[in-house]
């Protein structure tokens, strides 16, 4: 027999969510795993599917009639108020919750990134949000600058509870809601208009009548009509403007109206209308503020969420990444960072992304996708070898200048800017061209390769890659290079180099070259006089008949600093069969650097590996 969802439930709390415990398989969390690739069946169209051609199943989500809309000429030009709901939507929709050490830590990590508002449960619901709400209180871990939030439904019974949590409390936000969309009203409530008003604003009437009992804390009154993008405009405006004249708020003391994208069901220009109408007509609407919760059912919440406040709201509530209820809230991080490429100081510091994901993967158990905007571990990688190429040159150009404009091709924010590492911007694979091995050459190890020994090692490089099928380290790399170029020492070895200079008809001098050469296991002497180390040493191979070749360029720089600082000199030759090859070759001494990088590229020519 299959165990029960709350057999397995409790299994992964006692054990762990992969399916072992001290080497030994969890069979009741295996049997819930799909089938490996060798028992899984065909895919099949299961019970209904969808329909196809005229769709009645679904309807086009309903305009607003707004034709003298303004927020589409509208820029943000300054952060919302922000508001984490990390510890409350974000808490529920996990598989195990935090505890309340989890919770303490997420908490404090909200903190350090700057959030002024924080959600941090429903103490009315569970025991556990109870004391973690009184825990913050009790010992006075809330910063002065911090304020508190917690969730309660309009029910009396409820509310005083969430009361009692708060006790103490320096400044709190008593954030109430009740559900107001017309489907909730028919299936769950059973409810009309009228009924549905009257919970909202009775539970208001028992939120003002405890406040005056504890007047020792700062409050504040959050109302959500749950659903609000489901219910009809003009019937959520009423019931907050009825809400609005019970608590009678002012200027300096205003209500949060939050408008919840609580299932997203229409594209973010509709929102965006949604939120328009709702400002343009709300009474008073100085003595409010208007605040977003966005889902992201159909995958554009952060596009909903931007939207919306471009037509006028003033405050945002989501969550780190992104969790939440099925395809999560808002995701916060993307908001602020985007904010931040458009020159906008988002009010929260991610300069250390890194360590925030890890307290988030190790608090949640879940994962940041790879791919997820600024911190998904390739967002700031290049495959493409044309895009490698293109982050190169822009790397090389861009103004060092702390504050200088951010100008390099398909990277929208400089990865230094939040704790990312410039190691991993570029990426080997077979895709790859030649300014990105170029890149991770001069990036990682210094090696400043000469223009045309760009494309000669990028194909090595690629063809190491096509034959592997997989991505190349940047230590493969570096290892191919030194076996390609630095360590290539037959057939031909140099065992002793050295000059003489000579006195030359005019004011020119002459060098003399005396090579001692180990060709295929037998010693060679070889010399010749050119007009330098390097011309000597080419003529001296080819009047020796070891090997006729011409030089093409020549190219040096050094690796490192100090006595003992190494210098690399790369060496370009044409064989007679009009082939090119390079050379590499690293040494103390330059000259003989240059020499060692001469028989490299001969080496290569007489033994090629590719």
């Amino acid at each position: 027999m299959s165990p029960s969802v709350e057999e397995v439930v409790e299994d992964v709390k006692t054990h762990g969510v992969n399916g072992s415990i001290n080497g030994k398989t969890n069979r009741k969390v295996d049997s819930l795993l799909p089938p490996s690739s060798a028992t899984r069946q065909p895919l099949s169209v299961g019970r209904g599917g969808m329909q196809k051609g005229k769709i009645t199943k679904y309807q086009p989500f309903p305009q607003v009639d707004l034709p003298d809309r303004q927020w589409p000429s509208r820029v943000i030009t300054a952060p919302p108020i922000w508001c984490s709901v990390d510890l409350r939507d974000g808490n529920q929709a996990l598989a195990i919750p935090m505890s309340v050490e989890e919770k303490l830590e997420m908490f404090q990590t909200l903190v350090q990134i700057g959030f002024k508002e924080i959600e941090i449960g429903f103490p009315s619901a569970s025991q556990i949000e109870f004391d973690f709400c009184r825990r913050l209180i009790e010992e006075d871990l809330v910063p002065d600058d911090v304020t508190i939030q917690v969730l309660v439904q309009a029910r009396e019974e409820l509310i005083r509870r969430s009361f009692e949590a708060l006790q103490g409390a320096r400044r709190a936000v008593m954030h109430m809601y009740n559900s107001t969309n017309p489907a909730q009203r028919r299936i769950v409530f059973g409810l009309d208009k009228p009924d549905i008003k009257a919970i909202a604003v009775n539970g208001a009437k028992l939120v003002k009548e405890l406040v005056a009992t504890q007047s020792d804390t700062e409050w504040v009154f959050e109302y959500t009509p749950e659903s609000f993008v489901l219910t009809e405009l003009d019937f959520s405006l009423e019931v907050c403007e009825a809400v609005v004249d019970v608590w009678q708020p002012t200027v300096k003391n205003k209500i949060i109206l939050n408008l919840p994208t609580t299932v997203e069901s229409a594209t973010p220009n509709v929102h965006a209308d949604q939120i328009e109408w709702f400002c343009r007509h709300l009474r008073n609407r100085d003595t409010a503020l208007v605040s977003l919760h966005t889902h992201n059912d159909r995958g554009t919440g952060v596009a909903a969420t931007e939207l919306a406040l471009m037509a006028g709201a003033d405050r945002v509530e989501g969550t780190l990444f992104g969790n939440g209820e099925r395809t999560g809230n808002v995701d916060i991080v993307t908001l602020a960072l985007n904010l931040y490429t458009q020159g906008v100081d988002p009010k929260l510091d991610f300069s250390n992304l890194e360590e925030i994901k890890e307290v988030y993967e190790r608090c949640t158990r879940l994962e940041v996708p790879i791919r997820h905007p600024y911190a998904g571990e390739l967002v700031f990688t290049a495959f493409s070898g044309s895009h490698q190429d293109a982050i190169n040159k822009g790397f090389a150009q861009q103004d060092p200048a702390p504050g200088a404009l951010w100008q390099v091709p398909y990277l929208p924010m400089d990865p230094k800017d939040i704790g990312r590492n410039y190691q991993a911007i570029i990426r080997i694979n077979s895709q790859s061209g030649k300014g990105g091995v170029a890149y991770v050459m001069e990036s990682e190890y210094g090696y400043q390769l000469p223009k045309a020994m760009r494309k000669e090692f990028g194909k090595i490089i690629n063809d190491l890659a096509d034959a592997k099928g997989e991505e190349i380290s940047n230590e493969e790399i570096l290892r191919t290079f030194e076996q390609e170029y630095l360590h290539r020492t037959t057939p031909i070895q140099l065992e002793t180099f050295h000059t003489e200079t000579n006195a030359a008809a005019g004011d020119g001098k002459e060098v003399e070259c005396i090579a001692r050469l180990i060709m295929n296991g037998e010693p060679k002497e070889i010399r010749a006089v050119g007009n330098g180390p390097i011309n000597a040493f080419v003529l001296a191979l080819k009047n020796n008949g070891v090997a006729q070749f011409d030089l093409l360029s020549y190219a040096e720089h050094s690796l490192s600093r100090g006595a003992e600082a190494k210098a690399v000199a790369y060496i370009e030759i044409k064989t007679p069969n009009g082939k090119h090859y390079f050379g590499a070759a690293i040494d103390t001494n330059i000259e003989l650097a240059s020499i060692k990088a001469v028989l490299s590229a001969l080496n290569r020519a007489l033994q090629p590996s590719h």
